[in-house]
């Protein structure tokens, strides 16, 4: 179940998040590592797509997209701004097998709580067809917390995160250290880990 008081942010500042979101250049080299291993017109799910930048980016380029996102007005921007058809989904609605070629989970697994973050990976790779690769990005830091608007937050160390990829099977091919200032107004690190199956 996805966090009331994270959901009703988004749900205020739906438009005011996607006017935050624009293509930024550091992100292409995560971009990048993704897609080097996706065959041509490779099946991708954008899980939490947001205002559907990435799965725009997706489309554009060829791939087969599945969006979802469990906010509706986040939903609906993809659609009126992309022509993104979202499916409205909380990460333990993934249920499928060996059906995507690639699963990126940008900045959307952070809102899970730890205690449910290992059961959501475990999705995903069975979500995944053989050798399928997955894209993480979180925040780096320790616990849970909320952020100044209210949004809840769950961080990583990099090691932790490669132990628990390590152990649902995933083997990690690239990482990177960033940072970034998000809706709070606030710059944080995060680190981004590209895998395969």
């Amino acid at each position: 179940m996805s966090d009331p008081e994270t959901m009703a942010v988004y749900a205020a500042r739906a438009e005011d998040y996607a006017a935050e979101v624009a293509p930024d250049p550091q992100f292409e080299v995560d971009y990048a590592a993704f897609v080097e291993g996706l065959p041509a017109s490779g099946t991708v799910l954008d899980l939490g797509c947001g205002p559907g930048l990435w799965a725009a980016r997706f489309r554009d380029d060829g791939y087969r997209v599945a969006a979802t996102d469990a906010s509706p007005e986040m939903a609906a921007i993809a659609h009126r701004t992309y022509g993104i058809e979202v499916s409205l989904a909380e990460f333990s609605d993934i249920e499928v097998r060996g059906v995507f070629d690639g699963i990126w989970a940008f900045f959307s697994l952070l809102h899970a709580p730890r205690d449910d973050f290992p059961s959501h990976l475990f999705r995903l790779r069975n979500a995944l067809k053989p050798g399928g690769r997955l894209c993480l990005a979180m925040k780096l830091g320790e616990g849970e917390d909320r952020d100044a608007l209210g949004r809840f937050y769950s961080y990583y160390h990099e090691d932790e995160l490669r132990g628990i990829l390590g152990v649902m099977g995933f083997t990690v091919e690239h990482s990177r250290f960033g940072e970034g200032k998000g809706l709070a107004g606030v710059e944080e690190g995060f680190v981004v880990l590209t895998a395969h199956a």
